[in-house]
């Protein structure tokens, strides 16, 4: 099965799951790449328009898997 990245959804979604889409992507645990995230914001640089970009370009879970 050919893996597709996507955004996750729900109660899994803490903003606009694009940190728990790419850690089920990379199969890690997605408070990693949270807390990588906001120290990365915190420490300036683009990180914070990279997110919204990806919030924008990568699909719903449910767009790339209908039915879940």
């Amino acid at each position: 099965m050919i893996k597709k990245l996507y955004r996750t959804e729900g109660p899994d979604a803490k903003l606009f799951g694009v940190c728990g889409g790419l850690a089920e992507y990379f199969n890690i645990d997605p408070t990693i790449l949270r807390v990588a995230l906001v120290l990365l914001v915190w420490l300036g640089g683009l990180s914070l328009w990279i997110y919204l970009l990806a919030a924008l370009i990568i699909p719903r879970k449910s767009e790339v898997y209908p039915g879940f």
